[in-house]
């Protein structure tokens, strides 16, 4: 489902109105509780919190136009998607937040490479969440990508 929208504002403005809390929450569990240095803007047709140039000038290797993405949130069709690159990315955030999903929601994680999927949505763990948000700085960040990336 795209929304189309110019702002992080204008985006959540035009969600299903019964997506509104749920997508409004997660956002302000994100923005209040992501490490200093991301910024949050519009990246691929959602919001999204990003390390700008400004920190690491070389910007994403897929188009280097862009700032380094790092978590997302959409509404998609079915579901209301959590993106994060660093879950993907190290091997042992993603044990920890398979480990800890279970005791936060009843329902089965749902779950791609770095996106996770929240069909119930009166069910999402906001509290794994904002632990999750927490874990990583742009500098952690930016040092696993170049491992990635360049190995």
């Amino acid at each position: 489902m795209k929304i189309e929208a110019n702002s992080v504002q204008e985006y959540l403005e035009n969600i299903p109105e019964e997506r509104k809390p749920s997508m409004n929450r997660l956002r302000d569990i994100v923005k209040n509780n992501i490490p200093d240095g991301f910024e949050e803007c519009l990246n691929y047709g959602m919001p999204s919190y990003v390390v700008p140039h400004s920190l690491y000038p070389d910007g994403y290797h897929c188009n280097t136009a862009l700032p380094l993405p790092f978590v997302s949130i959409a509404n998609q069709k079915n579901f209301i998607a959590l993106y994060h690159m660093g879950i993907y990315a190290n091997p042992d955030l993603m044990a920890w937040f398979v480990e800890e999903y279970p005791k936060h929601c009843k329902y089965k994680l749902d779950m791609g490479k770095s996106c996770i999927r929240f069909k119930k949505i009166d069910h999402i763990p906001f509290d794994l969440i904002e632990e999750l948000i927490k874990k990583m700085t742009p500098k952690d960040w930016i040092a696993l990508y170049e491992k990635n990336i360049k190995s």
